[in-house]
């Protein structure tokens, strides 16, 4: 990985920008499409084969522009822009967003390798581009998955851009070409000001509501979690009464690039690991059995079974949409 000087035109467009040239094939699309929440997330933007991204850092919001510039499917290249008061804050944050740390050499390993499932063997084959994305930020991505908590997806990323277009701010503006509506999303201190109402309004119930409230009223101390080691980072979110294994699991994947945390008590993903890997649904106790000989890479495993596009009979009952803002 090297990290450069972006040319004069695209630093002279922005407030800092610098160009990343990742070690072999790269895929930004895949890299970053884990943290968004669905197509509509109001903090990302596509435009082309850009994608833009705007958040809150230490020194204030910031727009980051990613684009894929040239090189070639084995040297490739991204180039990163930034506008706003947090520009050199964020910028020095892409590395790990872009997945520098994300080392699949013991998954690629001959000896550890043999022991994949063919499926997966094959998937890894089809997407050396594929890295796991580290954001950091451990209050933007808490939120929505405390959303995420016992209900279903549809539900959940609607409650959060009602949220999001209510309570967030608009990006800083990078001329003509900011995407519109591109939305930070709220602070720990503005999360923590959203009435009572507005948490109905959109949809969420009083007991996510309040695992949210009780997570951001320790904020500080929860985006300490993001220089721990991500299992430890995991324990100590569950301290906090509301977040659960699930829960935490799905952060450090986002926050850390986690490769072993697997989401326990899911409500499809053991069932859709055990199809896919035996032919037969199986529990959380059946899924950790499963997975137990890949230690460590979990994650990437259940990654690669996912990018098969493989899909599980479905027989089973579904959760039933709720909306309980009428009442």
């Amino acid at each position: 990985m090297t990290i450069a000087e972006a040319s004069p035109r695209l630093a002279a467009a922005a407030d800092a920008a610098l160009r990343w040239y990742p070690d072999g094939p790269y895929s930004l699309a895949r890299t970053l499409g884990p943290l968004l929440r669905g197509a509509s997330d109001p903090s990302f933007s596509s435009q082309g084969n850009d994608i833009w991204n705007a958040f809150t850092t230490t020194e204030g919001p910031a727009t980051l522009r990613f684009s894929p510039a040239g090189g070639t499917a084995t040297e490739p290249l991204v180039d990163v822009q930034a506008w706003g008061p947090g520009a050199a804050a964020a910028l020095a944050t892409v590395p790990r967003l872009l997945g520098v740390d994300d080392d699949w050499s013991g998954f690629d390993e001959p000896g550890f390798s043999a022991t994949l499932p063919d499926m997966v063997r094959e998937a890894r084959r089809r997407n050396l581009s594929l890295r796991l994305p580290a954001s950091g930020r451990m209050v933007d991505q808490l939120v929505p998955i405390i959303l995420e908590q016992k209900v279903t997806v549809i539900e959940a990323r609607r409650a959060y851009r009602y949220l999001m277009h209510r309570f967030g701010s608009p990006a800083p503006q990078a001329g003509a070409a900011t995407p519109p509506g591109l939305t930070v999303a709220p602070t720990a201190a503005q999360w923590l000001q959203v009435p009572s109402w507005e948490w109905h309004r959109a949809g969420v119930g009083p007991q996510r509501s309040a695992t949210v409230m009780r997570a951001l009223r320790s904020a500080a101390a929860l985006e300490r979690l993001a220089a721990l080691p991500a299992a430890e980072a995991g324990l100590k979110m569950q301290t906090i009464p509301g977040i659960g294994v699930w829960t935490a699991a799905e952060v450090v994947q986002r926050t850390h690039g986690c490769p072993d945390s697997i989401a326990v008590g899911d409500y499809h993903l053991a069932a859709y690991v055990g199809a896919a890997l035996t032919g037969r649904r199986t529990d959380d106790d059946g899924m950790i059995r499963l997975l137990e000989p890949w230690r460590g890479h979990r994650q990437r495993v259940v990654r690669m079974i996912k990018s098969t596009g493989y899909r599980k009979p479905t027989f089973g009952p579904r959760m039933t949409i709720q909306d309980h803002r009428g009442h």
